[in-house]
């Protein structure tokens, strides 16, 4: 038979409303005495009753996180994060993909199943910036994560995607690398992480006094690894010379080594490759990937703490915040010549 709150109270010494006031994260208590309650739920395994809480305070202690698509290894890490940086506030999290669909976004965002959550963490892609008005008339607490909607009606946590593509491109000529190619670009994106990584991608040319060539630039619209050898099969048909990439995020950065490798290139003697994103699979790869890591682990902890703040205080009561992750270089194989 399942643990009641009745159960954790008579164990803890403590009357129900106490146990409740720790259930819910309430501030105003003793240490001891949240301890004391926090033991016996998990000796006893109590796990609330989140409808029946729901209907007493107003919450249920739920999130949502509204990414394009599982698939992708960075999503499925970020999310992995979000639910470790929830878990540790006593929150859980239901994951919707959008597929980058902006109706199915909106329905997300406004659909009846709202009603089961405190708060969504929305990762914007089909949404666009132009219509960021659309989200202030939501009631539901809202933080913005990815690079469509700056400035617009609520927090907005992200990476810093100009600076560490900057990085990246000034990290290889200072290898001395000549001819850098910008591998996943978007023609004509403005707002997004395409065009902004190609922002810093030609900051760092100009910076370096190297001259742009429009030849390096390679367009990938999808940002898979098939879609990365798949672009890097059509540069290599095209005579173009090239030797160092910037890959615009690890999976079109592992595809495209391993299309190059079949073709005899040597990574990093003939050609250095860095990714973006710092997925798992890049500490593992042959040889591994250098990449940019883009703070992960802080967006989702940031997401989440701000959303906490937004449903503890209403969903407009704060004015928005803008949040960049920060990002650091990571030294692999790909780019490390042996002495």
């Amino acid at each position: 038979m399942a643990s009641t709150m009745h159960d954790v109270a008579k164990l803890a010494g403590v009357s129900i409303k106490t146990v409740s006031n720790v259930i819910n994260d309430y501030q105003y208590l003793k240490p001891e005495t949240r301890q004391k309650v926090l033991d016996a739920i998990e000796r006893l395994g109590y796990r609330p009753n989140l409808s029946a809480r729901g209907l007493r305070s107003g919450r249920t202690g739920v999130i949502s996180l509204i990414i394009p698509t599982i698939t992708n290894a960075y999503f499925a890490e970020l999310a992995d994060e979000v639910m470790r940086a929830a878990d540790a506030k006593g929150l859980s999290v239901i994951i919707e993909q959008s597929n980058g669909d902006r109706d199915r976004e909106l329905s997300l965002l406004t659909g009846p199943r709202t009603s089961m959550i405190d708060g969504i963490l929305y990762s914007v892609l089909g949404l666009r910036e132009e219509e960021a008005h659309l989200l202030a008339n939501i009631d539901t607490p809202i933080v913005l994560l990815g690079d469509r909607i700056f400035n617009g009606p609520t927090d907005h946590v992200a990476m810093q995607n100009s600076a560490s593509t900057r990085a990246a491109t000034a990290y290889l000529l200072s290898l001395g690398r000549k001819r850098v190619v910008a591998f996943g670009a978007h023609s004509g994106e403005v707002i997004g992480s395409a065009g902004l990584r190609l922002d810093g991608y030609r900051e760092a040319l100009a910076e370096a006094r190297v001259a742009f060539d429009p030849s390096l630039v390679i367009e990938v619209y999808e940002w898979f690894r098939s879609d990365g050898a798949r672009a890097m099969r059509a540069l290599l048909d095209s005579g173009v010379a090239f030797d160092g990439i910037v890959a615009f995020n690890d999976l079109i950065g592992l595809g495209a080594m391993r299309v190059m490798q079949e073709a005899g290139i040597r990574i990093p003697e003939d050609v250095a490759v860095v990714g973006f994103d710092d997925i798992d699979e890049t500490r593992y790869s042959l040889p591994s990937l250098t990449t940019i890591n883009p703070g992960k682990d802080e967006i989702a902890r940031v997401a989440v703490q701000f959303l906490q703040e937004r449903i503890a205080q209403g969903a407009h009561a704060i004015a928005p915040r803008e949040y960049l992750a920060a990002f650091s270089l990571v030294e692999r194989e790909s780019t490390a010549v042996a002495s």
